[in-house]
């Protein structure tokens, strides 16, 4: 099993920041790529940011130039640092991480997917 823990959802005025984090844990062997999605109410999910191993990141062409996304790779964390949010950013904000994990005491091959339970992040105008 692995679990993946949110924090830092808050309300936060127009302009201002809100840092988000996400550790994953469990039998876990690595972890792969770790992002940030976030859904609005009516809305379908929608990628905000995602990092590699590497370091190697992607972003939502709406939030390129406010939003920072890191990760600990010792502490299989990742970050979401949001600058200048606007009210279109209010959603709640779930954790993703492409986990190779345990099986009894063998790598399962192939990797699995998990989220976090999400976290609210709103946006006063």
């Amino acid at each position: 099993q692995v679990h993946l823990v949110e924090s830092g959802g808050a309300l936060v005025q127009t302009g201002g920041s809100l840092g988000l984090s996400c550790a994953a844990s469990g039998e876990i062997f690595s972890v792969v790529t770790m992002g940030w999605f976030r859904q609005a109410p009516g809305n379908q999910r929608e990628l905000v940011a995602t990092i590699t191993t590497d370091g190697i990141t992607d972003y939502a062409d709406s939030v390129k130039g406010r939003f920072a996304i890191s990760r600990d790779n010792a502490m299989n964390t990742v970050y979401l640092q949001m600058d200048s949010v606007k009210p279109e950013d209010t959603a709640v904000y779930y954790c993703n991480a492409r986990v190779y994990y345990y099986s009894g005491s063998q790598v399962w091959p192939h990797p699995g997917d998990y989220w976090g339970q999400g976290t609210q992040v709103t946006v006063s105008s």
